[in-house]
């Protein structure tokens, strides 16, 4: 019954009985080079779950397990034995590594500095060292990235040495030191982790330190290449464009136009290469040249910059080479395409002011996809994106935009952690309900079975102290059986009776009793080593027994104590981590104002910019389009004028007087005023 008394209480609620876990972390401001080295072996799945979450660039819940994990582990009474340390050295160099990359960078560098302070091989601190320059190298603080830099010394490890260097030769290149970078970036230039960026580099210090034929050299090495892939491809074309505008400032027309030609016309530098290509030509005087790119570049989407000063540049061109009137129409479409195009920007300017372009962040919808930038416009009453394709791809955007979206992210986690508290609550009050009703009357029949426990304990343990006298004196009596004790009794009373009355038994009587009694006595004398072995197994067996109920009452009172701990003692809890989470709620909502307005600020300018660019755009259209129909009419009014002669030398031929005529002769007619 005790046990049908146990499995009542806790196999109904199993699934039930367990510890909400409560233990919410509080939010803060948070590559993956703290993934495991290829072929270790993993021997800790918690620490395995935040490497998982670390490769899929999901760096918050990375940098929660592994707290969580490190704070467990430094409060164990023998972390030795958890499996965890096997990667703990690892855990606490990659949470600094996750903070990093989670542009967490002040947390990042406490911890890499406790790195640094701590007494690690020198190969992990040199590795530390070039992670903290790397976070002040990304905080645009150049010269305290050279100070950690040159706290390495001796070898950096493999992994990252290539890195370390080419970080160390990018500080030189903004402290102004161009030749140490050349010389750095030229022992790196076979190193094929870095890719053409090693190239691209030493060519600009290059043209920086004065070699200029050095780095052009290396340049158009560098442009010279081809790529199926996307990526390196572009790196090509950035560099065949520079090559070419540097060139062309520097008044070496023909040799730009070759680095312009290399671009890839489906590349996102194709738009600005066909503009540079036209200029070149252009300003080498070969306006019917500069026409081929121009026009090429004239149908492609007006919303890029480069098209929109092409709008002006064709018919500048076409006015160049006297064709006014192409000139106009030309003039009329550009003056057509910036009047839309400003209504589209003021329209895209008033979104962003009523806070549509923020909200067009926040959707996830539109974050799904590769492109997602593009699918922002498609979404209701967000703003023109092609404007901001630009400054969207500037790291100091990506940078605000990535805080933005991550303070986003932790406003919503905290809206689901407030409603899972609420669920917490209702689950709290359905086991209250549940439980309270079930736990008197169990209690009241628990206590009845304990009572019946208890008794059988005490009698087991008198049954063992009686055989442990046994140990010491022959107690044959002990060992009777209930019938043997029973005659025993009798034989006991008789013997009584025959004391008190002897003159009333006969001599049959007494020698019957006395017979029986050494029956009895021979009985237990000869069977007592017998019984007293029988004695041993039962207390084994009876030990047995006891000890399976005390499992059972063990078992009770561990689901009972379950029972009420699965409702009781939450609400402190749950109040304070709910105030705690509003709190940070209210902390997010000012940031990510402060965020939102810092993204909102630098897009309207950037609108705005373009729109002033389109209005001056449009003026200059203007004036132009009429000089250009100015052109037009007195071009066509000569020609009219040289078709008329034309006709008129067709139609009689002019004679042409010999002399003077007679009026004009000297002298010829003094009276009317002739001159002596």
């Amino acid at each position: 019954m005790l046990r049908s008394l146990v499995n009542r209480l806790s196999g109904q609620a199993r699934a039930t009985l367990g510890v909400i876990p409560l233990s919410l972390c509080l939010l803060t401001g948070a590559s993956a080079d703290a993934a495991m080295e290829d072929g270790e072996k993993l021997e800790d799945l918690f620490f395995g779950t935040a490497m998982f979450y670390a490769h899929q660039e999901n760096y918050f819940d990375a940098i929660v397990a592994l707290d969580t994990e490190l704070d467990q582990y430094h409060r164990l009474d023998q972390p030795e034995l958890d499996p965890f340390s096997a990667h703990l050295g690892q855990a606490e160099f990659s949470v600094g590594d996750l903070e990093l990359s989670y542009r967490m960078h002040r947390e990042a560098g406490r911890a890499i500095e406790a790195v640094l302070k701590g007494n690690v091989p020198q190969p992990v601190r040199n590795e530390a060292a070039y992670r903290l320059a790397k976070i002040h190298y990304h905080k645009q603080q150049p010269r305290n990235a050279l100070h950690a830099l040159e706290m390495i010394e001796g070898q950096v490890p493999l992994k990252v040495r290539a890195e370390e260097q080419f970080l160390r030769a990018r500080v030189y290149m903004e402290l102004g030191r161009f030749e140490d970078a050349v010389e750095l970036l030229e022992e790196l230039k076979g190193d094929e982790s870095l890719g053409g960026f090693v190239s691209f580099n030493l060519g600009i210090a290059q043209l920086k330190a004065g070699k200029e034929e050095r780095g052009v050299l290396e340049l158009t090495a560098l442009g010279r290449k081809r790529s199926a892939n996307a990526a390196p491809q572009a790196l090509y074309d950035k560099t065949n464009l520079l090559l070419g505008s540097y060139l062309m400032e520097l008044g070496k027309l023909d040799m730009a136009r070759p680095y312009f030609d290399r671009v890839n016309l489906d590349g996102p530098f194709s738009n600005r290469a066909l503009l540079g290509v036209g200029w070149a030509e252009a300003r080498a005087g070969r306006f019917d040249r500069a026409l081929v790119p121009w026009k090429m570049l004239q149908d492609r989407k007006n919303t890029n910059e480069s098209v929109q000063e092409v709008m002006l540049a064709v018919p500048y061109a076409y006015g160049k080479l006297d064709v006014h009137s192409t000139a106009a129409i030309n003039y009329g479409r550009a003056l057509d395409a910036f009047g839309r195009e400003i209504d589209t920007l003021t329209q895209s300017i008033h979104s962003i002011r009523r806070g549509k372009f923020l909200e067009a962040l926040r959707r996830k919808e539109a974050t799904q996809v590769q492109n997602w930038v593009v699918a922002l416009r498609n979404l209701p009453e967000a703003p023109e994106t092609h404007y901001l394709l630009d400054l969207m791809a500037s790291n100091d955007y990506q940078e605000f935009l990535r805080n933005y979206r991550d303070l986003n992210d932790l406003f919503e986690r905290n809206e689901e952690w407030l409603k899972s508290l609420t669920a917490y609550e209702n689950i709290i009050g359905i086991r209250r309900a549940y439980y309270e009703p079930l736990l008197p009357e169990l209690d009241r029949q628990f206590r009845g079975l304990d009572a019946r426990i208890q008794l059988r304990i005490e009698q087991r343990d008198q049954f063992s102290g009686r055989i442990e006298q046994m140990l010491v004196s022959r107690r044959p009596e002990y060992l009777a059986t209930a019938e043997e004790q029973e005659v025993r009794l009798k034989l006991l009373r008789v013997n009584r009776e025959i004391g008190e009355h002897p003159q009333g038994f006969t001599a049959d009587t007494l020698s019957r009793v006395e017979r029986l009694k050494g029956v009895l006595d021979l009985r237990l004398s000869s069977e007592y080593d017998f019984r007293l072995t029988e004695a041993y197994k039962h207390l084994a067996e009876l030990n047995q027994e006891i000890e399976a109920l005390q499992s059972i009452y063990d078992s009770y009172v561990r689901s009972r104590q379950a029972a009420t701990h699965s409702y009781s003692g939450y609400d402190r809890n749950i109040a304070r981590q709910r105030a705690r989470i509003r709190q940070t709620q209210q902390r997010l909502k000012t940031l990510m104002a402060r965020q939102g307005m810092m993204l909102e600020t630098l897009a309207i300018q950037e609108l705005e910019r373009r729109r002033t660019q389109l209005e001056s755009y449009q003026i200059k259209a203007r004036f132009a389009l009429a000089d250009s129909y100015d052109r037009a009419n007195e071009l066509q009014e000569q020609r009219a004028d040289e078709i008329k002669v034309e006709q008129h030398r067709e139609q009689k031929a002019e004679e042409i007087p010999l002399g003077n005529p007679p009026e004009m002769e000297k002298g010829s007619n003094p009276e009317e005023g002739g001159d002596s």
